[in-house]
């Protein structure tokens, strides 16, 4: 990501803050219970009520990008 993206990334975070608030509460309570071998599952239904599903089995290696993200968030 260049400099000039970064700069444009936290008022973008803080907008989606203040749009979301409960989304953004719950990664922060949620984050803290992720720990190796954690599974997290995410769903998402579309405007026509067509649900996509996927998950992910918590890697070791993915716990400091997780870390990186709440710091993000909260």
């Amino acid at each position: 990501m260049n400099p000039k993206e970064m700069m444009k990334l936290k008022p973008m975070m803080e907008e989606f803050r203040d749009r979301h608030p409960r989304f953004v509460e719950f990664f922060s309570y949620a984050g803290q219970s992720i720990t190796e071998d954690s599974l997290i599952e995410i769903a998402i239904t579309d405007a026509d009520g067509k649900k996509i599903i996927t998950n992910m089995r918590v890697a070791p290696e993915d716990l400091e990008l997780f870390a990186l993200m709440r710091s993000m968030l909260g």
